[in-house]
């Protein structure tokens, strides 16, 4: 019988893995606690980036892929993976629903089987925070009757070349028989794997790739608003430094902070080093403010693009694709815009009150007096987008033309 893994949140980390492992012959059991999310899934929609409804179909075909709000349908499996997000409340991270993630599983641990943190926490949550509750959980030890270990999740969305399976994996264990067996088990998903010397290093190597690209997304959004007063076009500059065979690492603007879904990391090395060592960590800190004023820059920009067409935000019709950040349009909103979004993650963010959900139609677009581009997916028809439009404001540098603006 093929082995049994159960993988803990079915959002844009736990579907990907799911839907990969059941291609490489495991029974997998999406467990999470939104019984909604639960019933879409089983019903064969998709609910996170990345995997659309043919895979899931053929997840479910397989006859190897079910999801579940049930803890107890983890009984019995081999591998576990953890994809509880962290997020940053009051100033200090939350680690209440990885607990919880951990605390459910825990009761099924058996002898043999192998736990996996992945994604961001701060060096020593694998060891100091999750292990605990495991051990106390199932009355076994780490290292001596189960395997523990971490591996960050590694995903660029809307990226077309880089997925799960070829993307290298760091990997790492609380000792050499954890680090075996997690190297084992990504290594049936993926090419490559990178063994780490321990979970700390795999969670600092976490942390040092979200702040790099968080400190690269500040970059570039102080060069777009340096270039919209000069008149040039920045995503043509990003592009072209995009060439450079020099490691240049590519960057771009975007409209702000997943403020809805914020993960830890844009946060975390501020709090650890504040908390470890007593000082700050000035240069995420001045990404972290860049970042957090995009939402206002977007609606600022998008108010003189209209007011140069003779109108003004308020009474206008706005068409948002994508709800993320949320602030814009919560700010469109206070302002009196007549707000609609079409996001296929809709369901996962509190949308706010005034905002109309609606399908990225047409008819649609072609009734709104601007159509926003928030979101950096690739589900929507960027071309029917530029024809359908009487204007659209660009943020994430998709569309071209005499109706465009982009950020």
């Amino acid at each position: 019988m093929a082995e049994k893994l159960v993988v803990v949140g079915q959002g844009p980390a736990g579907l990907p893995l799911a839907m990969r492992a059941v291609e490489a012959g495991f029974r997998v059991v999406g467990l999470d606690e939104d019984e909604w999310r639960v019933k879409r899934l089983n019903a064969g929609e998709p609910c996170a980036e990345g995997v659309g409804a043919a895979a899931l179909a053929g997840a479910h075909a397989s006859g190897r892929y079910a999801a579940s709000a049930d803890a107890a349908d983890a009984s019995g499996f081999d591998v576990c993976v953890l994809t509880s997000p962290v997020r940053m409340r009051n100033g200090a991270p939350d680690l209440g629903p990885l607990g919880s993630a951990a605390g459910r599983i825990a009761p099924f641990l058996r002898p043999g089987a192998t736990v996996v943190l992945e994604g961001t926490a701060y060096p020593g949550t694998t060891e100091e925070f999750v292990r605990p509750l495991l051990e106390q959980g199932s009355g076994l030890c780490a290292g001596d009757d189960f395997h523990l270990g971490h591996s960050p999740h590694r995903a660029e969305p809307g990226n077309p070349r880089w997925r799960l399976g070829n993307t290298p994996k760091v990997v790492s264990g609380v000792d050499a028989a954890s680090l075996r067996a997690v190297t084992d088990f990504y290594g049936r998903l993926v090419r490559e794997t990178v063994p780490v010397s321990s979970p700390r290093v795999s969670e600092l190597c976490a942390l040092l790739e979200s702040a790099r690209a968080h400190v690269g997304a500040a970059l570039a959004n102080e060069l777009s608003v340096f270039a919209a007063h000069v008149g040039v076009d920045v995503w043509e500059a990003v592009e072209a430094a995009a060439s450079t065979p020099f490691g240049h690492a590519a960057v771009a603007p975007c409209p702000g902070l997943e403020d809805s879904c914020l993960p830890l990391d844009v946060a975390y090395l501020p709090w650890g080093i504040r908390r470890g060592v007593g000082r700050g960590f000035r240069l995420v800190e001045a990404a972290n403010d860049v970042n957090a004023h995009m939402p206002a820059h977007v609606v600022d920009r998008l108010g003189l693009a209209l007011n140069r067409r003779c109108r003004s935000l308020r009474g206008s019709r706005i068409l948002l694709l994508g709800l993320s950040p949320v602030e814009v349009a919560k700010t469109l909103c206070r302002l009196g815009a007549r707000v609609r979004a079409a996001d296929p993650r809709a369901d996962d963010f509190v949308v706010p009150a005034g905002v109309e959900v609606v399908e990225p139609d047409a008819a649609e677009m072609a009734r709104a007096d601007a159509v926003v581009v928030l979101g950096g997916q690739d589900c929507y028809d960027y071309d029917l987008v530029q024809r359908a439009s009487r204007f659209v404001f660009d943020t994430r540098g998709r569309c071209r033309g005499p109706n465009v603006e982009r950020l």
